[in-house]
């Protein structure tokens, strides 16, 4: 009787006659909840319904490697499960554990189909067939974003990784010949019968040459290149097409190249300076290829970063690394007419959240805002601490956003970009993770010649979940 009255008291029972709910009650059983214990698991088949009647239980969905608490049933009446009651392949879509003492109905779905369709004939038709239309539509709308997500982010890491992975395999190529040149001048010098005084002089001359501080522009590099191979032609040089180049790049003057003529004589001239031309070359190529390989080591960190692959879900984090790392996932976009106006306050505390989705929240905000300007205009990223928040303010100069745009920019679904365009994610997806994963606060202010784009999360505070709807 006990059991029947806790349940007649329960809102989600109002349609159903004293004689139906005995007979819901009687196919199910009462399912004491203790803290910490599990009650059901995500991805299993959803077999049972679980009713709440006392107590509350937490929600829980993996992720990574972490089980992130999603919601909570603290309210008599709310339910999980039985999803097989009307899709054979339906599941739980969170572990469901114990939060404080109550207890739940637990009611086979076998037995809630039969009910429902003997009880609500019509109404079990509507709810199998909305069941199966939403699963289906939200399949397809995931799949369609994460495909369009991962698109975008793949078009721009390649794009980045394109040019330094390019130049290091220009270098290599190149050094190879620079090696090939310098053995061969070795092996002339040899012939030549150089000393080993004068290639030890020859040696201290080329410790002598420095980098300008002021390298010289296009066209005077080029006149400077052209007096060095005039000397060289002067002096019998015959290869000084090959010689000229390094020695010009590397600031060398005529005046040194004067100095080389009083320790090498006249038969070992060429090779001596085509010796000093090619070590200049290999140290520059060697340069290149460091440059070229640490940028691909930066941009491979810059993913995981971004990712958060390799780290816990529910962290604390510092907003900037995330802000940067979105900033050179989306550096294909970033063309010469953007400037980036990085205003990052000091002593900004971490919060904790989960860092992954606030990247995603960034990459769509400055996507939008770059879109917006059209290569060319000022974006712009504040973050400082506002009392116990901390704020993320990304601006841009783009024409702005109408006041109807503005008010319904954070609805589902609603877009003003044409079909291909953007990353597919959606400012109602940047509002849910905000919103409802780190209970902070997402805005809009735009007028004409500016937009920005505000976000406000609790510092150092736990991030708050409200419970599934």
């Amino acid at each position: 009787m006990r059991r029947f009255d806790a349940l007649r008291a329960l809102t989600l029972f109002d349609g159903l006659t004293d004689a139906q709910l005995e007979e819901l009650a009687a196919a199910g059983d009462e399912v004491r909840i203790t803290p910490g214990v599990e009650l059901f698991r995500e991805g299993q088949h959803a077999d049972f319904w679980w009713v709440l009647v006392e107590g509350a239980v937490d929600l829980l969905r993996q992720a990574g490697r972490e089980a992130a608490v999603v919601g909570r049933m603290d309210v008599p009446g709310r339910w999980a499960g039985g999803f097989r009651a009307w899709d054979q392949h339906g599941v739980y879509l969170a572990t469901g554990r114990g939060a404080f003492d109550g207890w739940l109905l637990r009611v086979p779905a076998a037995v809630l189909r039969d009910r429902t369709s003997a009880w609500f004939p019509f109404g079990a038709h509507l709810v199998e067939g909305l069941y199966g239309t939403a699963r289906a539509i939200e399949s397809t709308a995931r799949q369609n974003a994460g495909l369009a997500t991962l698109g975008t982010l793949a078009a721009g890491f390649a794009h980045e990784i394109n040019n330094p992975a390019a130049a290091a395999i220009r270098a290599s190529t190149a050094l190879e010949d620079a090696c090939a040149a310098l053995v061969s001048s070795v092996a002339r010098l040899v012939e030549g019968g150089v000393s080993g005084a004068q290639f030890a002089a020859l040696d201290a001359l080329r410790r002598e040459i420095e980098p300008s501080v002021r390298p010289l522009g296009p066209l005077a590099m080029a006149d400077h290149e052209d007096a060095l191979s005039s000397w060289l032609v002067e002096h019998d040089v015959d290869r000084d097409w090959m010689i000229a180049p390094a020695l010009a790049a590397a600031g060398v003057d005529l005046a040194w190249c004067e100095r080389a003529t009083a320790v090498l004589a006249p038969p070992i001239l060429e090779p001596g300076l085509e010796w000093v031309a090619s070590t200049l070359s290999v140290a520059t190529l060697l340069a290149e290829v460091q440059d070229s390989t640490r940028r691909v080591s930066e941009l491979v960190a810059a993913v995981k970063s971004y990712s958060q692959m390799d780290r816990a879900s529910l962290q604390r984090v510092d907003l900037q690394d995330g802000l940067e790392s979105t900033l050179m996932m989306l550096g294909h976009k970033l063309g010469p007419g953007v400037e980036v106006v990085r205003r990052y306050g000091t002593g900004v505390p971490r919060v904790e959240a989960y860092a992954g989705e606030l990247n995603q929240v960034w990459t769509n905000i400055i996507d939008n805002a770059l879109d917006a300007m059209d290569g060319a205009g000022t974006l712009r990223i504040d973050v400082r601490c506002d009392g116990g928040d901390v704020v993320v303010e990304i601006g841009d100069t783009g024409p702005g956003m109408s006041p109807e745009v503005a008010h319904r920019a954070f609805e589902a679904f609603y877009t003003t970009k044409d079909v291909g365009k953007g990353t597919g994610l959606g400012l109602d997806t940047a509002r849910r993770i905000v919103v409802d994963r780190h209970g902070g606060r997402i805005g809009v202010d735009s007028r004409p010649g500016e937009t920005v784009f505000w976000v406000r999360i609790r510092a150092g505070a736990r991030s708050r979940h409200r419970p599934a709807d």
